[in-house]
C-alpha cells in the first residue's frame, strides 16, 4: 500500500476523466492536486512537491511530453502517463522523455491502483527500503551497475534510466546468461501484473536497449527469445 501521506499530482484536462481519477484517488485515502493544463502541472509539481505525477499528454496548452521533459530538468519523481495516444512510438517517445510508465485511456480502475502501488514499490527499491543486493557493482563487457548509487554505465558513460527500466537491468544481470520468460519478468517487476503489461514490456525492453546501445550494437546486451523472453548476454569484461 502506498503511504497515506503520499501526494498524487492528477493533470488531465477531460472533467469527466479527471473525476473518475480523483474519485479513485479519494476512495484509497490518497491525497492529491490537480492540474488543468501543462502550465498548472509544472507550476504545481514546483511548489506542491508531489510523490508520483498522474499526466496526460492531450493537454490544452502543451503537449504533455514536454511537462515531462520540463519536470525531468530538475526532479525525478515517478511520472505515469495516461493517454489516449495507444502506439508503441507515442509509449517510447514518453519513456524517452523520461515517464517511468504508460497506462492507455480507456483504464479500470484496478488497473490504475495496480501502476501506482508498482510505480510507489520501485520508489522503496530505488530509496533501499527492500535492501542493496549482495555485490556492490555488476561488471559485465563495457556495462557496469553501481548498485548503492543505482547508476548504469556504459563504456564510462553514464545513461540515464527511469525506474522501470534500471529493475529491469538489475533482473536481467541477477540472472545474467538465461532466458527470463515474459511472465518472470512480469511477476518480479510488475505488481498484480495483468495482460496488457506485455505490451509495456516489449515497449520498456525496447527503450532500455537503446539507451544501452550505440549504432548498429543494440541488442549486444539484451536477447530476445521470441515467443519466451529475454536474456542478458555474458560479454568479455573489459575492467
Amino acid at each position: 500500500m502506498i503511504n497515506q501521506k503520499s501526494k498524487i499530482l492528477v493533470v488531465e484536462d477531460d472533467k469527466p476523466v479527471r473525476n473518475l481519477i480523483t474519485t479513485t484517488l479519494e476512495t484509497q485515502d490518497y491525497k492529491y492536486i490537480v492540474a488543468e493544463n501543462g502550465a498548472q502541472a509544472i507550476l504545481a509539481a514546483t511548489s506542491h512537491n508531489p510523490d508520483i505525477i498522474l499526466l496526460d499528454l492531450g493537454l490544452p496548452d502543451m503537449d504533455g511530453i514536454e511537462v515531462i521533459k520540463k519536470v525531468r530538468s530538475w526532479s525525478m519523481l515517478p511520472i505515469i502517463v495516461i493517454s489516449a495516444r495507444s502506439e508503441d512510438m507515442d509509449k517510447i517517445n514518453a519513456l524517452d522523455a523520461g515517464a517511468d510508465d504508460y497506462l492507455t485511456k480507456p483504464f479500470s480502475v484496478a488497473e490504475l491502483l495496480a501502476r501506482l502501488r508498482t510505480t510507489y514499490r520501485r520508489l522503496q527499491h530505488m530509496n533501499g527500503v527492500m535492501g542493496e543486493p549482495s555485490q556492490s557493482c555488476f561488471i559485465n563487457g563495457d556495462l557496469r551497475i553501481d548498485y548503492p548509487s543505482a547508476t548504469v554505465t556504459v563504456r564510462n558513460q553514464e545513461i540515464h534510466l527511469m525506474p522501470i527500466e534500471y529493475s529491469l537491468i538489475c533482473l536481467l544481470a541477477k540472472n545474467i546468461g538465461k532466458v527470463l520468460t515474459h511472465r518472470f519478468i512480469l511477476d518480479k517487476v510488475w505488481t498484480n501484473a495483468i495482460e496488457s503489461d506485455m505490451s509495456s514490456l516489449r515497449v520498456y525492453m525496447a527503450s532500455l536497449r537503446k539507451k544501452l546501445g550505440t549504432g548498429d550494437n543494440k541488442e549486444q546486451y539484451i536477447q530476445t527469445h521470441v515467443g519466451i523472453g529475454y536474456r542478458m548476454v555474458k560479454m568479455e569484461n573489459k575492467y
